[in-house]
């Protein structure tokens, strides 16, 4: 297990035909904690992966430094970095069988035959694939290409995991039970990983903390519980959850709050709640909740939100009508109008 740090890091790349620079990690400054598992989250093209190839060795920093194990790694290739990196493709052998592509890394550092094949089946047991050992890619599905992939990984005995969107290939079903067996891997190894992906719901899944990017910056890093409840800006508030966070503004405030959050009036425990009247326009049925869409009143001027009421609740609802909904206010989050960025609440006039 290894500490990860990366401090001022910052990676342009040439922007082509007179086009200059382009800036696709701008400063970032943080650092995992020893075994933790802390996940890149963002939208396509705000710079998690370059930053994940530039821990990994595979790019090298505009500027800034990367440390592994309290050691500075800059200039250092990947081999001599102690990580190992599971790619999207999982980029396995198909001449090759199991055991071969399991055994390659330590074929090329120069074990011996019997310590190399010690080390795969001592890996093989562990993600349960020993009874694949003399199957070639071609003949696995989806998940165990996954689970080969970390084999290979693991008997390099790496201080970090590098993970890049190593689920987007899997169908829906069979990425949840991947998710899974992934976490439960790590904890048994305990290795410090660093995992790359767009889908949330893999990120609130797997990590202990979350990194939220944007634009080559980290807006975010907390648990995934505070990502969630009290993101730092309205970047991160609508990013995350889906629906994503309702933004009503309020004098001169963008006030904040969780479809979830927003219930028929006589739902929200309490004194201390905003009532608004919501206007339904229209329902979808999802996952046994249902998920309205309308408009609220009295927290600013009509503004389109989003609730989602669990199959619990029974309140007859109909497109068109008007009901009676609250927040309490404990469960508002307050925004700068100009910034986006988290402000300290305030106390909302009636009307």
């Amino acid at each position: 297990m290894a500490v990860v740090e990366v401090r001022n890091l910052t990676k342009n790349f040439d922007g082509g035909r007179g086009h200059g620079h382009v800036r696709a990690i701008d400063g970032i400054n943080l650092a995992t904690g020893e075994g933790e598992y802390l996940v890149l989250l963002g939208p396509s093209g705000c710079g998690k992966t370059t930053l994940l190839r530039t821990i990994a060795g595979l790019e090298e920093p505009t500027e800034g430094e990367v440390l592994i194990g309290g050691n500075v790694v800059n200039g250092l290739p990947p081999r001599l970095r102690r990580i190992a990196m599971v790619f999207q493709n999982y980029a396995l052998y198909p001449h090759k069988t199991v055991l071969e592509n399991i055994v390659f890394p330590l074929k090329a550092a120069q074990l011996d035959r019997a310590e190399r094949e010690r080390k795969a089946h001592w890996a093989a047991e562990l993600l349960g694939i020993e009874q694949l050992l003399n199957r070639r890619p071609r003949q696995l599905s989806g998940g165990e290409r996954q689970r080969v992939a970390l084999a290979r990984a693991m008997v390099r005995e790496p201080q970090v995991f590098l993970l890049d969107e190593p689920l987007s290939n899997l169908d829906a079903k069979l990425r949840a039970s991947a998710r899974d067996e992934l976490r439960r891997f790590q904890q048994r190894v305990g290795t410090t990983t660093i995992y790359v992906t767009h889908d949330q719901s893999e990120a609130m899944g797997l990590g202990d903390r979350i990194a939220v990017m944007e634009r080559g910056r980290v807006r975010q890093m907390a648990p995934p519980v505070e990502v969630y409840d009290d993101p730092a800006d309205t970047f991160v508030a609508t990013f995350l959850g889906s629906p994503p966070m309702n933004l009503v503004p309020r004098d001169g405030h963008l006030v904040g709050f969780r479809p979830e959050h927003l219930l028929p009036v006589d739902l929200v425990p309490g004194e201390d709640k905003i009532q608004v009247p919501f206007t339904v326009d229209r329902i979808e049925h999802l996952s046994g909740d249902r998920y309205l869409y309308g408009t609220v009143h009295r927290l600013g001027e009509e503004t389109r939100v989003i609730t989602r009421l669990p199959a619990t609740v029974t309140l007859p609802v109909e497109p068109g009508e008007e009901h009676r909904f609250a927040v309490s206010a404990d469960r508002l989050r307050f925004f700068d109008a100009d910034t986006g960025e988290r402000s300290e609440p305030v106390r909302l006039r009636e009307g």
